[in-house]
């Protein structure tokens, strides 16, 4: 039927593992998250500019941030 649990079957379906050290795993976890910053950054970055210059409708939180007096509910007298 199948290969039994445990062992590895022969054909193109094979796996490959590679077994790696802590720190090798550390440095490529620091790596993929230092990307991952970069690209949110870029991300909130290019954003900004866009809301800037009109290109993107604002979510109430970025409204509030950019124009507070839309929200002031005091009184005018």
């Amino acid at each position: 039927m199948g290969a039994e649990d445990g062992e590895i079957r022969q054909g193109s379906d094979q796996t490959t593992q590679i077994a790696i050290s802590r720190d090798q795993f550390l440095a490529w976890k620091r790596q993929k998250d230092a990307e991952s910053s970069a690209k949110q950054a870029e991300a909130a970055r290019k954003r900004e500019q866009d809301i800037a210059a009109g290109r993107v409708e604002m979510n109430g939180r970025e409204l509030f941030l950019h124009q507070p007096w839309v929200f002031d509910d005091t009184p005018h007298l």
